[in-house]
């Protein structure tokens, strides 16, 4: 695969989609997360402060009447559609024109309700401090609000007490909670520090008379609420806690079997409205009695059923972006799009790069094929094209220089076969009529000599166009065979008799040397001895008077074929000639003398035959000691382990 050309194209390919798919990841995965999250903390932050905004509405306000205002500016800051309606989906308000306004979406975003706060809204819309236990926004205080006389006295009471401290040398101001009363806020958050100064605080947290008429009517109801389950009323605190005020701990000290627990209330306690107010908002810790949970249940019940007439009722609060989608997308910025843009042309530039580099090197000697095989077409003399590697195109190349060298030999072969059927049979033909002018001119005689020299050539015609023809016919598959069972032994004998007078009148000994029954063999009878009777009379011709040619036969052990060797002890082939001796009309003797050579077709024919029957033929010589000839045919009995 190193040298392939497909392997490269691979390895290229693969690594551009890898860097493009890389880059294309990495961007897109950078832009899109920080946009996402980007998009994702500017909506939550601007749909918790909508939130509270409207949720601090419905905390003062007893009815949505003139809330739409509100949400008309908070959708100008927002750029968002922000929609209120009843819990029946009755419409309040929306910043959307009603002629243009596409319909709510069948989910609401939140519920404003003050008696019944969304916990993680209200927490990011209060900055972090979150809200009460049981979930009343304290910007909710009802009957606990102060008249303005009663806050303007506070107010003056607090001044005194925040110069008197001052003067202590300990630093504080004055935090007004929802409810209008004032308290003083010691820098630091530790009124322990006002506890050895003159400056008594006490003042501030006594209740005034619309405060304690509010909180009996609390404690009233608290305390219904506690008989119907057959329990004992409490008696509320002014921090809306139970229990003996006297009995609160000191730091550090355990506290009695029944705690006195703060509960979260809009009045004049530490804990006052977030938005006004520095100090964290009171949690309600976790109770361990069930009298205790008990009470804080019927106090929660008691607080929503005071307040439900002085907060405006639950509706459901749409936002979305300003098409009418729940959940707005968002717009790739100038910088990341030209980024994006910028990568892209990188990784379209590399492309285009790698795949013109690979492409040339492919092309060129696909150009150089192309040209070289259309000059052939043209009839113009074959021509090899440069190799210019060991990959595809380098192995196309070297097979195309094969094949056009190749082509050439056969032009040549065509050409000098054409050359040599047209000499075989213009010598007979020439012979033939040379006689018959003769007798025609009254110049020979008819005789029995006559006819028998003019018998002789015409036989020899008729043999050469035989071969001609057997040569056609395997050419073509066509050759005609009927194999049957041979017993090869019998074959060689009766090719050796039919051949045993040429080879006495020539001195030289023939001899078959298989051994009965000899190996099984299913071929064409006729066929076969016509092969080895080509291999045996070009044998004949070639040795002297006193050598020796040998027919024998045997089956290969190892894949079960049967060999028959033609073996002669004649004056034996070149080197140079040994791999043509079976092409057609070659002849060792270039004179084409008939008395050293036949027609040069006996050797064709036989690689023919052999051919045909499945197997294959080869010769082995030794000038100045003979040669020999194996013919390697399939034979019957299975080849041994």
């Amino acid at each position: 695969m190193r040298r392939s050309l497909l392997g490269r194209l691979l390895a290229v390919s693969a690594l551009v989609a890898a860097c493009s798919v890389a880059a294309t990841a990495w961007i897109a995965v950078q832009t899109t997360s920080g946009a996402i999250k980007q998009e994702q903390g500017q909506n939550l932050t601007a749909d918790a402060r909508i939130y509270d905004t409207l949720l601090d509405y419905a905390a003062r306000n007893p009815t949505w009447d003139g809330v739409g205002a509100t949400v008309r500016e908070l959708a100008r800051e927002s750029g968002r559609r922000v929609a209120l309606t009843t819990q029946g989906r009755q419409p309040l308000a929306d910043s959307a024109t009603a002629a243009t306004a596409p319909a709510l979406p069948p989910q609401a975003s939140a519920v404003v309700d003050p008696l019944s706060v969304d916990t993680v809204l209200a927490a990011r819309g209060t900055d972090g401090r979150g809200t009460a236990a049981d979930r009343i926004d304290p910007r909710a205080v009802g009957p606990f609000r102060l008249s303005a006389a009663d806050s303007r006295t506070l107010r003056r009471t607090a001044d005194d007490k925040v110069a008197c401290l001052n003067r202590a040398g300990i630093a504080s101001d004055v935090v007004v909670g929802a409810s209008g009363r004032p308290r003083v806020q010691i820098v630091g958050n530790d009124p322990e520090r006002a506890l050895g100064t003159r400056c008594d605080l006490a003042a501030l947290d006594t209740l005034t008379r619309s405060e304690q008429k509010a909180l009996d009517a609390l404690t009233g109801l608290a305390d219904a609420c506690l008989k119907r389950q057959g329990r004992e009323g409490v008696q509320l605190n002014s921090d809306l806690s139970w229990g003996d005020p006297a009995a609160a701990p000191a730091p550090g000290e355990p506290g009695p079997m029944v705690p006195r627990v703060p509960l979260p209330a809009p009045v004049p306690t530490p804990r006052e409205a977030p938005e006004e107010s520095a100090e964290p908002s009171v949690v309600t810790p976790e109770r361990t009695g069930e009298n205790d949970r008990a009470i804080a249940s019927c106090v929660s019940a008691a607080r929503s059923e005071q307040l439900s007439s002085y907060v405006a009722s639950p509706a459901l609060l749409f936002i979305g972006d300003e098409g009418g989608a729940t959940l707005p997308g968002f717009d790739l910025s100038p910088a990341n799009t030209a980024r994006i843009a910028g990568a892209a042309a990188l990784v379209l530039a590399l492309t285009v790069g790698a795949s013109v580099f690979a492409g040339a090197r492919l092309v060129r000697p696909l150009h150089a094929l192309t040209g070289a095989a259309q000059r052939m077409r043209d009839g113009e003399q074959p021509e090899s094209v440069p190799v210019s590697g060991d990959d595809e195109v380098g192995r196309l190349a070297a097979a195309f220089n094969d094949m056009s060298a190749h082509r050439a030999r056969l032009e040549e072969q065509r050409k000098a076969m054409v050359s040599d059927v047209a000499h075989e049979l213009r010598t007979p033909l020439s012979n033939i009529r040379g006689w018959l002018e003769a007798a025609q001119d009254g110049l020979a005689d008819p005789d029995p000599a006559f006819v028998s020299s003019l018998l002789e050539e015409a036989v020899l015609l008729q043999h050469i166009i035989d071969d001609l023809q057997d040569l056609a016919a395997a050419d073509a598959g066509v050759l005609r065979l009927h194999p049957e069972p041979v017993e090869i032994r019998e074959l060689l004998g009766q090719v050796a008799a039919a051949h045993q007078a040429r080879a006495e009148n020539a001195g030289v000994a023939l001899a078959v040397t298989a051994t009965a029954p000899g190996p099984a063999l299913r071929a064409d009878p006729v066929r076969l001895r016509q092969a080895v009777g080509n291999l045996v009379s070009n044998a004949v011709r070639h040795t002297p008077e006193g050598g020796r040619v040998t027919l024998s036969a045997y089956a290969h052990e190892g894949d079960g074929t049967v060999l028959v060797e033609v073996t002669d002890t004649g004056s034996g082939i070149p080197p140079e000639d040994l791999p043509h001796v079976f092409d057609r009309f070659w002849r060792a003797e270039k004179s084409r003398s008939r008395r050293t050579g036949g027609s040069g077709l006996g050797l064709a024919i036989v690689r023919k035959l052999v051919e045909a029957h499945g197997g294959t033929v080869d010769a082995t010589s030794a000038e100045g000691k003979g040669s020999t000839f194996v013919l390697r045919l399939p034979g019957t009995t299975p080849p041994g382990p």
